[in-house]
């Protein structure tokens, strides 16, 4: 039948494209000395975990879990989203021996308190934040289009904040920045903040990979300049470990900026 022809279709592609990922990840091993971390998009735990113990298999050195999920729904309560990544990040955890790393979105009621239940729950780190699907309207034709696929520095603001907070309250967990890490500076302050590590995307597609050979060479010139020898040194320098910290990454007001003048 047509539904079926579809459905077969569907799965064959999926299979397909599963196939190629985990031919990049054993190609990737053979030709790099840096390790390769796999990242899957998820939003529910059955449907990934066969695939988990694949790119375990393949030889990925470690998981990121990519939870792409928007709850708009009346009846949908407090807290299910956030057991959720739970709830996923354990069934993962029992078929994988590697690390697993969760990237969330900046829909979280309160992503510090999920952030500690991870960790507890065998976390090796955590991305803030993951970016959704941006949508837009064509007013001219009165349809719905995609909006920029592409980020922006000013992403980088909300990231700061809560890896400034999160870095402070959760420290035995690793951060990672993502969401505005377009300048090479921006490597900088995540670092500063707390991340141990930045994801960049959208500023290699618009200036093609090399760019991350400017962004390392920035960050080496300015530890030197400071007189830091490694990224321990200044790791979190800035987040809201004391009283000034806590101020700057829960001002919510401006007004506060302007008073404060």
């Amino acid at each position: 039948t047509y539904s079926e022809g579809n459905d077969y279709l569907a799965e064959y592609i999926r299979e397909h494209k599963l196939s190629e990922y985990l031919e990049l990840i054993k190609e990737s091993k053979k030709v790099c000395d840096i390790p390769i971390i796999a990242s899957i998009n998820c939003y529910t735990d059955s449907e990934w975990i066969d695939f988990a113990k694949q790119i375990e298999e393949a030889g990925a050195d470690a998981l990121e879990i990519n939870i792409l999920a928007l709850q708009s729904d009346v009846q949908y309560k407090y807290g299910s989203f956030e057991q959720r990544h739970i709830e996923i990040l354990s069934h993962i955890k029992r078929v994988v021996k590697l690390p697993v790393i969760m990237k969330l979105g900046d829909n979280l009621t309160n992503p510090v308190t999920l952030i500690d239940q991870l960790y507890a729950n065998g976390a090796a780190a955590v991305v803030l934040f993951n970016r959704f699907y941006q949508p837009d309207i064509d007013i001219e034709k009165m349809e719905h289009i995609s909006g920029n696929v592409f980020s922006n520095a000013s992403d980088l603001s909300k990231t700061l904040r809560w890896i400034g907070i999160a870095s402070a309250m959760v420290d035995k967990i690793d951060y990672a920045a993502a969401g505005g890490i377009h300048k090479p500076e921006a490597v900088v302050k995540a670092i500063l903040a707390g991340a141990s590590a930045v994801e960049v995307c959208s500023a290699i597609y618009q200036n093609t990979n090399m760019y991350i050979g400017e962004m390392t060479r920035f960050l080496q010139t300015w530890m030197e300049g400071k007189g830091f020898k490694n990224i321990a040194q200044f790791k979190g320098k800035l987040n809201a470990k004391d009283v000034q910290g806590i101020n700057m990454w829960e001002r919510t007001q401006f007004l506060k900026y302007f008073s404060s003048k």
